[in-house]
């Protein structure tokens, strides 16, 4: 079997608890040949604990080194567009984690790059990788007649999960300037994407950019994008948004938001005359809990519930699967940056519903 060579761009939370350790549980398929990271104790001690010992504090440096197939670009958002476009032009194919960018404009330039490299963009939507999504969107496209659809995802926030289910390293060593360009960046990145706007509207963008991107992608697979947002509002600083989406003859709600409550409540539900189907996530920082498909259907005097759990495999690893199979047989990701662009456009068009209002 083909070993595929990884490079690893970014060693925070998601890299730390999905990334690599799925990757060395599938180190039949894949090797991790070099790390980056600003940090260098995440770098020492990440390279240390998966026998990695290329190491680099500069992606630009990392994404030159020969043997690499293909790179995860796992960094903060603000430098995905970047991170992503140098190792494009150095011929290498791309998982990079959600947003793929904050803007039509980089999204434009990862797009270039990809097609002069001839390599490929895969935008890492775990969700719609899990079998209980695949399986509900194909029961989804057999009802006759949708009446209704409500998107919900409200969550406590990651740490909540994190801190009692895994052992994290927080770097102790980031220069206060990284944090200042940071900042700037996506103050810089948000203002392309939607011109000056109050700072609650910014914040609800960057919102829809990371949690909401999840929810509305997967929506668009299972069925298809709206006509317009019909309504919306948001409230505690951007950190919670229901919105009303316009089909040809039904409306979608979405609920999205995050508190400190210990719980993970996300799921897809379309309402069918007969039957309901409903796909309900788990958080993904435990590894291994199940994604299941709930299915209610009357027939007759009766009506039946059940459960479809396909397989305790996470998401990830399904994902990181798919990734493989496309780049040892070729083709393309359902998960494409054009796919993602239509995302961007969505939170735009969010976004101006509430600025309209205002």
């Amino acid at each position: 079997m083909k070993r595929i060579k990884v490079g690893v761009i970014g060693l925070g939370e998601v890299a730390q608890i999905i990334h690599l350790p799925i990757l060395e549980a599938l180190s039949e398929r894949y090797e991790v040949t070099a790390l980056c990271d600003i940090s260098r104790q995440l770098l020492e001690h990440m390279g240390k604990r998966y026998n990695v010992d290329k190491l680099y504090t500069n992606y630009h440096q990392m994404v030159a080194q020969a043997d690499i197939d293909v790179v995860f670009v796992l960094n903060s958002d603000e430098y995905h567009a970047d991170a992503t476009i140098a190792a494009l032009r150095q011929g290498k194919h791309v998982l990079v984690e959600k947003p793929m960018c904050l803007n039509q404009a980089d999204a434009d330039a990862i797009i270039r790059a990809r097609d002069e490299a001839g390599t490929q963009v895969m935008v890492a939507y775990m969700r719609r990788y899990a079998p209980a999504f695949v399986e509900g969107v194909q029961q989804v496209r057999q009802l006759e007649k949708i009446n209704f659809v409500r998107i919900r995802d409200i969550i406590g926030a990651n740490r909540l999960m994190i801190e009692q289910s895994s052992n994290v390293l927080y770097p102790q060593d980031i220069p206060a300037t990284a944090i200042q360009d940071r900042q700037a960046r996506a103050r810089t990145q948000v203002v392309a994407a939607l011109g000056e706007q109050p700072r609650e509207l910014m914040a609800l963008y960057r919102f829809l950019c990371g949690l909401g991107s999840h929810d509305l992608s997967a929506m668009r697979e299972m069925i298809g994008g709206p006509r317009r947002v019909l309504a919306a509002a948001q409230w505690n600083g951007g950190r919670f948004l229901s919105a009303i989406l316009e089909y040809d003859t039904y409306c979608a709600n979405v609920e999205i938001g995050t508190d400190s409550q210990r719980r993970f409540d996300a799921h897809i539900e379309v309402y069918g005359d007969k039957k309901t189907i409903r796909v309900q996530y788990d958080t993904p920082y435990i590894r291994h809990l199940p994604t299941t498909l709930h299915i209610g259907e009357t027939r007759g005097d009766a009506h039946s519930i059940w459960v479809v759990r396909p397989t305790y495999i996470d998401p990830y690893t399904h994902e990181l699967l798919y990734l493989y199979n496309l780049l040892v047989e070729g083709g393309q990701p359902k998960t494409t940056p054009e796919d993602f662009q239509y995302d961007l456009r969505l939170f735009s068009e969010i976004v101006d519903v509430i600025r309209k209002k205002s």
